[in-house]
């Protein structure tokens, strides 16, 4: 291999965006799931232009060759593609089948006369105390806030005089959807249609030129100080408060604003920087997910979680019998509240330490740790304060449990801590270690749609080195590799997860070289780290089979000759995201399995404390190969990626889908 080759990591994620959007073109799913898919087609969307366009436009401005302004131009035109077959969707497809079912969603459509009273009534008691329109000649300290809607409305007064202003839309506080029923109809209107055929209320005896929906989105990045101080939390709320007043990445616009109106916005708030991107009439469609429509046949049938555990026993007395592997959403999450509800009020627990990176807004986990530090255990909480978008919450919880007497430990800037792992101590030195070793976060919330794999485990090898990592992460230290914690068992980054796998992956590649049977099964969301990917493809030259499932992002280019034609990547999208991270290794015929938190991306190698754990229990190694399997296998809702980046069907006699494969499986309805 001359030179290793590597996809754009954007182009990649906007090609699983797109796999999201196809969903919604699925004529065999329920109506409302299919409204569902675009609305997280949306909101993927406005996070890749909070979070990926700031480096897109920097690299655009700095760039001397070629390669940045084409790799831009490449970005806007699978969004502008996307954008446009989103459209089609949404206008031949899902609005005539909404208007099938008695419903018609007013997009872009004029109010209708008769609907005039019940509009305006519902614009006088609930809408107008919430509107503040702000004129653009007001040179006041205003900004429109990130990534809200807001009417650009231009109006004349008696004197023929211009003035331009913006309106904001309170969906924030507003269902975004109102529904009247007419006759047999059941009309469904935007709040901003409803705010913008009131305007003349709003501006009363002034001329209603144009009005106009604009949305800006700014940079979701925070820029702390590389330091573990105790006062991180009061500096990143001071952070958040700013986080709106970031670099804008994009002005998306209404078609048919005129072009003076826009570069007035643009000039007064200063956006001459961001991506200005013509939308549809209306923007924010992740909130398609919010339409007021169902009822039998709208939605998924329901998939029961099982039960996992019905101990005659307590489960942390079950623990120490056995390993407990859970995987939700297929299996209950309530063991894992268990595991932590036991540990409050069990008298032998002396200590309980854990990782938190993103929780629920409500959490149990939360309040059963507040619980224990107040009935005199022994608490400490890591807890990720720069998790994007969970800052607020992270902060909030922290607040709550340092209060109740948890020892609250936050990560340095520069080694964030994305492990999702937990430590049970007890008093008397005969009763052993208990701990949680996890794929996904410690969220209720999301633990009912994203899938993930959690081990409840007393294997006592495997927690004392979890221990010496809580101990290490106490003291707050900087990684050294001089003083390096010991891990034998554990794959910890940034100390031996990637040497480790290395290793692994290099034990199939001898194995190949002398003729023996050989093979590597990973499950990852997203691979772009440079170094694992070259690894996989030396495994392939050397006639290793790689089967990877990666989810998002994969910089690796898969059947290339000489290069990778012994590696096939699939990606799967189907009802629940899938979020676990699965590593198996064929191993001479003994299959080794890993699971744990860490992508093989540049940030979880180098930069985050992750924790990946080796699963031994046969029955629970049997399961995750089995379910690893299934998803590889799957041609219902899997896809193929080829070397020029484009998704293809998975070929297959039997129809496979992996999801429902493995509910019936877990639930025991299918054996």
């Amino acid at each position: 291999m001359s030179s290793p080759i590597f996809f754009d990591r954007d182009l990649s994620w906007l090609l699983f965006n797109e796999r999201v959007l196809l969903e919604a073109g699925r004529s065999d799913l329920p109506l409302l799931e299919r409204f569902r898919f675009l609305a997280i087609y949306s909101s993927n969307l406005d996070e890749f232009y909070r979070v990926r366009m700031p480096a897109v436009l920097a690299l655009q401005r700095v760039a001397k060759k070629k390669k940045a302004p084409e790799l831009f131009k490449k970005i806007t035109d699978t969004i502008s593609r996307q954008q446009e077959f989103f459209g089609q969707l949404l206008n031949e497809q899902l609005l005539p089948a909404l208007d099938s079912r008695g419903y018609t969603l007013l997009y872009h459509q004029s109010i209708p006369a008769e609907l005039a009273a019940a509009v305006q009534q519902y614009f006088y008691n609930d809408v107008a105390g919430l509107l503040r329109p702000v004129s653009l000649s007001d040179k006041k300290d205003f900004f429109p806030e990130n990534n809200q809607l807001y009417l650009s409305v231009v109006a004349e007064d008696r004197e023929k005089n211009e003035q331009h202003y913006l309106v904001n839309i309170p969906s924030e506080t507003l269902p975004r959807f109102y529904k009247i029923k007419n006759k047999e109809i059941v009309f469904i209107i935007f709040l901003e249609d409803i705010i913008r055929y009131c305007l003349p209320s709003v501006f009363p005896g002034m001329n209603i030129i144009s009005s106009s929906n604009i949305k800006i989105t700014r940079d979701a990045e925070l820029d702390l100080e590389d330091e573990y101080g105790e006062d991180m939390a009061e500096k990143l709320e001071k952070l958040l408060s700013k986080r709106d007043k970031g670099l804008a990445t994009r002005v998306l616009y209404e078609p048919g604003i005129s072009l003076r109106h826009l570069q007035q916005l643009i000039s007064r708030f200063g956006l001459q920087a961001a991506a200005v991107v013509e939308g549809g009439r209306h923007h924010h469609l992740r909130d398609l997910a919010k339409l007021p429509v169902g009822g039998a046949g709208w939605e998924y049938e329901v998939w029961p979680a099982a039960n996992t555990v019905l101990p005659e026993k307590t489960l942390l007395q079950s623990i120490e019998q056995q390993d407990i592997l859970v995987n939700p959403p297929y299996e209950s999450y309530e063991t894992v509240l268990r595991f932590f509800n036991e540990a409050v009020i069990d008298p032998e627990v002396q200590e309980i330490y854990t990782t938190l990176y993103r929780v629920a807004s409500d959490s149990r986990i939360c309040q059963a740790l507040i619980s224990a530090a107040m009935n005199g255990k022994k608490v400490t909480v890591l807890v990720e304060l720069k998790a994007r978008f969970d800052e607020a919450n992270n902060i909030r919880w922290a607040k709550r449990m340092k209060e109740a007497g948890v020892r609250i430990l936050y990560s340095s800037n520069a080694l964030k801590v994305h492990a999702k792992v937990a430590l049970i101590k007890r008093l008397h030195p005969e009763k052993p270690l208990l701990g949680l070793l996890a794929t996904g976060n410690l969220n209720e919330q999301t633990a009912r749609f994203y899938t993930d794999h959690i081990l409840l485990t007393s294997r006592q090898y495997l927690l004392e080195e979890l221990n010496t990592l809580f101990e290490w992460l106490s003291k707050k230290k900087k990684p050294d590799p001089s003083d390096a914690p010991l891990f034998n068992h554990l794959l910890v980054a940034p100390f031996n997860l990637q040497q480790r796998f290395i290793a692994l992956i290099d034990r199939e590649i001898e194995a190949a070289k002398n003729d023996r049977p050989s093979g590597v099964l990973i499950k990852l969301n997203n691979l772009e780290e440079e170094v694992m990917i070259n690894k996989l493809y030396e495994a392939s030259q050397a006639g290793v089979e790689v089967r990877l499932v990666i989810r998002g992002i994969c910089r690796l280019v898969p059947g290339v000759a000489g290069v990778s034609e012994g590696i096939t990547v699939r990606r799967v999208v189907d009802r629940y995201l899938e979020h676990g991270r699965i590593f198996i290794f064929h191993n001479a015929g003994s299959p080794e399995v890993f699971m744990g938190s860490a992508d093989w991306m540049n940030r979880n190698i180098y930069r985050r404390i992750e924790v990946c754990f080796p699963v031994e229990d046969a029955k629970a190694k049997e399961t995750i190969q089995q379910l690893a399997e299934w998803q590889w296998a799957d041609n219902s809702r899997g896809v193929q990626l080829n070397d020029q980046l484009q998704q293809q069907p998975v070929a297959g006699d039997a129809i496979v889908r992996a999801q429902e494969q493995s509910w019936l499986w877990l639930s025991g309805k299918q054996q």
